[in-house]
């Protein structure tokens, strides 16, 4: 995931004027809040996993004082720091405190009560499932409710997940995002509709194709496999010969999903997420690409002089590190109708790749996708490491239900949150047997690093002296735990 706080906002209450903090996720506005809330939650985050564990917080000022602007600048950077760091450990980001902390702070900047509502839930062809729930409802909540009004087992339900799909101008759909669980499915598409049409589709939410196996012998999980196969070809996603096309075409009309699904999983880039075209400096500057993310890999389709097409192939266990900058265009403070409002800031995404042995080599994408590009490659890792750790993709069961009516965030900036008595189970979660004898809180605890000494700033050549970023280098661990081999060079 990538956080950031772009700028402040000027409000004020009953209690007076205040600075409000804009924070974004994955690039979309997320919650405004105020530094004393963002300190409260820095106080909850040092109860649950110890001052050693996180990265500085910006001090208090002097009450007598009002801050300056460059101040609030300052404080801004500080606190976009603070949270794109914390946001990088998988066992903070799977924490009550950290999810229950942007989901209320997402419900009060957006003023929403919680009452019943009806959200649409769409397949990847068209289908549409409407489901009832709380519109405060968290995004797992959200997905097992569906996967319940579908009668899908509670075993493959997390194999799947909801994501924010935009409809695009030429009449095609773009994923946006994976929704997250510290955020409210209906107030996010509710706040992304005021920009353009999106729907909340579900999709599988994983990326070894060998994993199919797990649910070709449920009728429904298998039949959700089968509507993402179709469309994912029908789309030009899944590279297939003009024969196989046919072939599966019979295998559809027979309604042979299963081997529809078996030969589909045959065919280059299946289960492949493809992003819209976009440019990279591979081999050289400025170079059009298509970039597909899947199975281990980014896969490049590179277009080269006399139109023709060149092909690369980027494992994740060879990428040290990526990194995600924003970058606005230099115009000296204005365009050509004198207002740099206007200006569109281009997003990079950026790995650093073992291109040989002792040689790494930094290869930026720039895409306005960079940041779904960055949280599959994320996925792709997690998936790893679960599969090195004999974990398993976590069942309902796994989960402690939040209650509606816990609180953490007030209006007069104290906490409300009880005590945490475990966190909820996430992907890579090791399966105990039902020994409950060491919570998942403790698990937490136990496994944590200090994330502050893992990300360090690093300086990312810039067209502007405005760029924001860079953002915490993620650090792959995939990539440290040594699963190169000599063959893979």
């Amino acid at each position: 995931m990538h956080f950031s706080i772009p700028d402040t906002a000027e409000c004020s209450d009953e209690g007076g004027a205040y600075t409000a903090f804009n924070i974004h996720v994955n690039g979309v506005a997320h919650c405004s809040v105020r530094y004393s809330q963002l300190h409260h939650f820095n106080e909850q985050m040092k109860k649950e996993f110890g001052q050693a564990n996180l990265p500085p917080f910006p001090p208090k000022k002097l009450p007598l004082f009002t801050l300056t602007p460059q101040q609030i600048e300052e404080r801004r950077e500080q606190l976009e720091r603070y949270i794109q760091i914390v946001s990088q450990d998988p066992e903070i980001i799977g924490s009550d405190v950290f999810n229950s902390f942007l989901n209320q702070a997402q419900q009060e900047t957006q003023k929403a009560e919680p009452e019943s509502v009806e959200l649409d839930v769409f397949l990847m062809n068209g289908h549409k499932i409407s489901v009832s729930i709380m519109s405060t409802d968290q995004t797992d909540d959200v997905l097992e409710t569906v996967a319940s009004q579908i009668e899908l087992s509670d075993d493959f339900v997390y194999y799947f997940a909801l994501f924010l799909v935009k409809k695009e101008k030429d009449g095609g759909n773009s994923i946006v995002r994976k929704l997250q669980e510290f955020e409210s499915p209906y107030i996010s598409l509710k706040t992304a509709e005021t920009e353009a049409k999106h729907r909340i589709v579900l999709r599988k939410n994983f990326w070894e194709p060998s994993m199919d196996n797990d649910l070709l012998d449920d009728r429904i999980a298998m039949n959700l496999l089968y509507v993402q196969a179709v469309n994912d070809i029908e789309r030009g996603w899944v590279f297939a010969a003009k024969d196989v096309h046919k072939q599966l075409a019979a295998l559809q009309a027979k309604g042979s999903k299963k081997e529809y699904l078996k030969l589909a999983r045959t065919q280059k880039s299946y289960g492949f997420i493809q992003f819209k075209p976009c440019v990279t400096d591979f081999p050289q500057p400025n170079c059009p690409v298509i970039v597909s993310a899947g199975n281990r890999e980014l896969n490049f389709r590179i277009k080269v002089a006399n139109k023709q097409v060149k092909e690369g192939i980027f494992k994740v266990t060879r990428m040290r590190c990526w990194r995600i900058t924003t970058q606005i265009p230099e115009t000296n403070g204005a365009n050509a109708h004198g207002d740099s409002k206007d200006l569109k800031p281009r997003l990079e995404v950026a790995f650093e790749y073992l291109v040989a042995k002792d040689k790494l080599q930094w290869i930026t994408i720039e895409s306005d996708q960079a940041i779904l590009i960055s949280m599959c490659l994320q996925g792709m890792v997690d998936e790893l490491i679960m599969k090195k750790q004999g974990g398993r993709i976590k069942r309902p069961q796994d989960r402690v239900k939040r209650s509606q009516s816990r609180q953490f965030l007030r209006k007069d900036g104290k906490t409300a949150l009880p005590k945490s008595i475990s966190a909820p189970g996430h992907l890579g979660t090791p399966d105990t047997n039902g020994d409950e004898s060491v919570s998942a809180a403790q698990r937490a605890k136990d496994s944590v690093r200090r994330i502050s000494d893992k990300f360090s700033s690093v300086t990312l050549k810039t067209s502007s002296r405005n760029t924001r970023g860079p953002a915490a280098l993620v650090e792959n661990d995939v990539f440290e735990d040594s699963y190169i081999g000599d063959d893979d060079l």
